[in-house]
């Protein structure tokens, strides 16, 4: 299987040092729009996570860090699985 790298054309990712190691690695990068959160699966994670933690109100960075570790834990594996079977309706 034959495999492509993608990111978000973030300027640290684009750099010339980036580039050169993608290209010395034999790295395919996938052409991707800058921006692009809503095509992106983990951008959606990030979404789940970020309104668990949300509901559960942290009171402190502590308190912040273990909430973030239990509700990662808690996704489950459905989610990721249905969010890479989604892509290519959503970049259709």
């Amino acid at each position: 299987m034959k495999f492509m790298f993608q990111h978000n054309n973030n300027s640290k990712h684009t750099s010339k040092s980036t580039k050169a190691w993608l290209h010395q690695k034999n790295i395919n990068v996938l052409e991707w729009p800058s921006q692009s959160p809503d095509l992106n699966p983990i951008e959606h994670l990030w979404g789940d996570l970020k309104r668990a933690v949300h509901r559960r109100c942290p009171h402190n960075l502590t308190d912040l860090e273990h909430l973030c570790k239990e509700e990662w834990a808690n996704i489950a594996t459905s989610r990721c699985a249905m969010l890479i079977d989604s892509c290519p309706k959503r970049v259709l």
